[in-house]
């Protein structure tokens, strides 16, 4: 079992406070859509990721449904959001896949392995929705899926890069990229779920 460590445990109980301040000063990064709606120069049914077990996930076997795409770390002020996106992975499992992205983009806050990640969200939080392996979601080794949604040229509008952990990535059912929404967004937030009612 992989129980949370006192700083995790701070952390997660900080996690109101953060999301108050947030709403009271603002996120640095607002949400981002298009003005107009755009196509994907390449579409999203051509990427996979790779599950943190190693097997592939072919995207077109997401098809019809919405994708919320978030880059995760197990040892930040927004690991808790992992409550919140296993709700709405549950509430909206007809309509909605939620894809998670273990990285150690900002300040080492993900230094765990693909194995010791999967069991403390298991343990922690109960999450059931997928588990990408571990890889970096921004600078020049950043995994194909995050090319594509930071890439205007790919997604058709978007050049917003994860500004921290949490940050998440709304596609349609048809493979378009709808919205950008940083990590102070709640995932059960109004601004998500609208999309999906």
């Amino acid at each position: 079992m992989e129980p949370m460590t006192i700083k995790q445990r701070l952390l997660k109980s900080l996690y109101p406070v953060l999301m108050f301040m947030h709403k009271l000063t603002g996120n640095k990064a607002a949400a981002a859509a298009p003005a107009q709606k755009q196509t994907a120069a390449v579409s999203f049914y051509t990427l996979q990721a790779t599950r943190n077990n190693q097997e592939p996930l072919p995207f077109q076997s997401l098809q019809g449904k919405y994708v919320l795409l978030v880059n995760t770390a197990s040892e930040c002020g927004y690991t808790a959001q992992y409550n919140g996106l296993e709700a709405l992975q549950q509430q909206y499992s007809e309509k909605l896949v939620v894809l998670g992205f273990p990285a150690n983009d900002f300040g080492g806050q993900e230094p765990a392995n693909d194995a010791q990640i999967a069991q403390f969200c298991q343990v922690n939080f109960g999450v059931s929705f997928p588990l990408m392996k571990k890889a970096p979601v921004t600078g020049g080794s950043m995994q194909p899926v995050y090319k594509w949604l930071t890439q205007p040229e790919q997604n058709g509008w978007n050049k917003q890069i994860p500004t921290w952990n949490f940050c998440k990535y709304l596609v349609s059912p048809e493979g378009q990229l709808i919205q950008f929404f940083p990590a102070g967004v709640d995932p059960l937030d109004a601004a998500i779920t609208k999309h999906l009612s």
